[in-house]
């Protein structure tokens, strides 16, 4: 697995309290190395935890290309993986959120390009730009999408040109739409969303975990009190949570917001306003 899934609490633990435990939990920094462990050890089953949204897939799929080639028979990946055009569509339609602008991620907007996110200017006339990392890329992206609201405009834009093109990663893409198929899947705090996860194909099927051990994942767990998925659908805000700050904190989490550092509650915890962490 990726190193930011160990501290995930699942519905009885997690990978970073198993491998404690003495369970067999190695954290990789590429697909690459997961592949490399399971040709090193033939004997034994070597599960990839597949998560992260458009841009992981591509080397997941990669890995599984590999794999077939070089008759690695006992890799496997367990697809968690997310979309992200389909969710904001379901974002959009619940009503709950309502925005003058978006910021499109810049990092899932390098693989599938401005194209997809059409859609929420057409169908919703909401101004959209894709914005880069950086402080100064942030500025650039608020400033344009100002000027499109001012404008009475509703378009998609590229700040991040240097990362972005409008047809997106074409190789990228070309190996989700080989390996993968979507697939509903479930998202916290809002529940099944058709088309936004994605599955191996039935020609690599031999891959994938969830089929070769029979892995139901049952209910998702919400632990007692944890607001994450109103945090997520951007209806309450971090300091809305009772836990925040108390029982939930960066070394401590309840919640999947507070785990890494690109989640919600952990920014605000270190960087909100008001809140010293």
């Amino acid at each position: 697995t990726f190193g930011d899934m160990l501290k995930v609490p699942g519905s009885h633990s997690s990978l970073q309290k198993v491998k404690a435990d003495g369970a067999d939990v190695r954290v990789v920094y590429s697909t690459t190395n997961a592949l490399e462990i399971a040709e090193e050890s033939p004997t034994e089953s070597v599960i990839f935890l597949g998560i992260g949204f458009e841009t992981t897939a591509p080397t997941i799929a990669a890995s599984i290309l590999q794999a077939e080639e070089r008759g690695i028979k006992n890799y496997y990946i367990l697809s968690m993986h997310k979309l992200c055009p389909p969710v904001i569509r379901a974002l959009l339609d619940s009503g709950e959120v309502r925005l003058h602008g978006l910021i499109c991620p810049g990092h899932v907007s390098a693989i599938i390009g401005s194209h997809p996110w059409e859609f929420i200017t057409r169908d919703y006339g909401i101004p959209c730009v894709v914005s880069g990392f950086e402080p100064i890329d942030i500025l650039q992206c608020i400033d344009m999408l100002v000027a499109q609201v001012e404008n009475g405009e509703s378009k998609v834009e590229i700040a991040y040109r240097r990362g972005v093109r409008p047809e997106g990663n074409q190789q990228a893409l070309k190996l989700i739409e080989q390996v993968f198929e979507p697939c509903p899947t479930e998202w916290r705090g809002i529940g099944e969303v058709p088309s936004s996860g994605l599955r191996l194909r039935k020609e690599y099927q031999s891959f994938d975990a969830e089929l070769a051990f029979d892995i139901d994942p049952g209910p998702a767990y919400e632990p007692v009190g944890c607001i994450c998925g109103d945090i997520l659908r951007g209806v309450k805000t971090p300091a809305d949570c009772k836990l925040f700050g108390k029982a939930c904190t960066p070394e401590y989490p309840v919640g999947p917001c507070m785990v890494s550092s690109e989640g919600s509650c952990s920014a605000y915890y270190l960087y909100g306003e008001g809140f010293e962490g």
